[in-house]
């Protein structure tokens, strides 16, 4: 079958917060560079035209994106230190936090908010706007962002190089055969490719299998969110107000807990997390969801309400010990597939972008060397760990295995992680400090 090839440098494959902050972090870098060395301010050749492609599987920039989320902001601050005055569409800061602990009738509230779940001054955002956004930035800033186009291969040399990706075919019906629309797709060879698809990404799964960028590495920890929005008939939920909840409908030894966040115009965002390492083999997270919201604290919140839209996310909550080595020959992998979520804050949005960010500026590196081998790329790895990502992860990254035991044990060794740093207490990760390469 022929294909037409398309020729950038840097291909980014997933539109998400990570690649489109990575993207238009490296236009400013190459921008910067070709006006100083133009000017005489800085030595040597300028890059000239560089080919920035980013490609979203989605209709458009961030229909695939989950609605409603906290972000901290401090990495979207770095990429653009007037977010708020640029227009980027926050909801609302938060303003009140507050935790339960739900059991099957009551909803207690604990006097004490824990310091993860602090997010005072933190943006409530509508993460599919907020890509949105982004994207527009990116389009400003020349790069080129082509929607409806999924990644469906990683091409790769003879040397296991990685050179670029090939996209989806069209005009395929439900059990593979070709219709009479059929259009191939297209391979966009790159220099550099750029993996941000999110948790469990199917291409890089693949190369993570080919490659091996797993070994020594612990098994990634998968949690399940099911959420919706509803649009409520009054203000009884006010605009800034977050809360976490523990305890119903889960039982103690699962791995679970609620949200419930106040959006504007009368619109709560609510959805419950199950980690799918449950141990009942009957349990249905989305059925969990259900009960969540038939509790009489939720039931009263919702009623006379109307719920507007419903999905469900994965989430990576391995943690530190469950990382993938992020590089290798001509690819880097960043946000979630690259496992920089903060499962006990329930965070990944600041650490994707500030990935996209470090990624951009291994990339330019590279342009600037002509070289694009791991041993280049292994910058990358560098940067990351000198950044605030890695000590972040660090002090959490017992946190989930923890639960092992069940929930109360959970809490005791997180309040344990909380004082020492990160260290989980013996009963919990005894076996896994002598399975784990990384220090303890």
């Amino acid at each position: 079958m022929e294909r037409e090839t398309l020729e950038m440098d840097v291909v980014f494959v997933g539109a998400g917060p990570a690649n489109l902050s990575g993207a238009l972090h490296l236009a400013r870098l190459i921008k910067s560079h070709n006006e100083a060395v133009k000017s005489g301010g800085r030595q040597g050749e300028p890059l000239g035209e560089i080919e920035i492609g980013v490609i979203e599987k989605g209709a458009s920039v961030g229909a695939h994106i989950l609605s409603g989320a906290v972000m901290d902001p401090r990495a979207l601050r770095e990429l653009i230190p007037d977010f708020v005055e640029q227009g980027a569409p926050v909801e609302s800061t938060v303003n009140e936090d507050y935790f339960l602990y739900l059991t099957k009738n009551r909803a207690i509230r604990s006097p004490i908010t824990p310091p993860p779940l602090k997010n005072h001054g933190y943006y409530i955002v509508s993460l599919n706007r907020l890509t949105a956004w982004l994207g527009e930035k990116c389009e400003e800033a020349g790069v080129n962002i082509f929607p409806e186009f999924p990644g469906a291969e990683v091409l790769y040399d003879e040397k296991d190089q990685v050179v670029g990706v090939r996209t989806g075919d069209k005009g395929i019906d439900k059990e593979g055969k070709r219709k009479p629309n059929f259009e191939p797709g297209v391979d966009l060879l790159a220099k550099i490719t750029v993996l941000g698809e999110g948790p469990r990404g199917s291409l890089t799964k693949k190369l993570v299998q080919r490659l091996g960028l797993d070994e020594g590495r612990e098994p990634q920890v998968y949690s399940i969110g099911v959420k919706e929005l509803w649009e409520l008939p009054d203000d009884r939920y006010p605009t800034g107000r977050v809360t976490h909840t523990l305890g119903f409908p889960s039982d103690s030894q699962t791995y679970g807990g609620g949200w419930i966040y106040g959006m504007q115009n009368r619109i709560l965002n609510l959805g419950y997390v199950t980690g799918l390492d449950y141990k009942d083999p009957l349990l249905d997270p989305h059925a969990e969801f259900q009960r969540f919201k038939q509790h009489p604290f939720l039931r009263r919140l919702l009623e006379g309400g109307k719920m507007i839209r419903y999905g469900a996310k994965t989430i990576a909550a391995g943690g530190y010990f469950a990382m993938p080595q992020i590089y290798a020959d001509g690819v880097l992998l960043v946000g979630d597939c690259a496992g920089f979520l903060n499962s006990q804050r329930l965070k990944g949005i600041h650490s994707a972008i500030k990935s996209g960010m470090l990624a951009a500026e291994t990339v330019f590196e590279a342009l600037l060397a002509k070289d694009y081998s791991a041993k280049q790329l292994q910058r990358y790895e560098q940067l990351v760990n000198e950044s605030w990502i890695i000590p972040e992860l660090r002090k959490v990254r017992n946190f989930h295995a923890g639960f092992k035991h069940g929930r109360w044990l959970g809490l005791v060794n997180t309040g344990f992680q909380f004082i020492t740093g990160g260290r989980a207490w013996g009963l919990f990760d005894r076996a896994r400090a002598t399975a784990s390469p990384k220090a303890r």
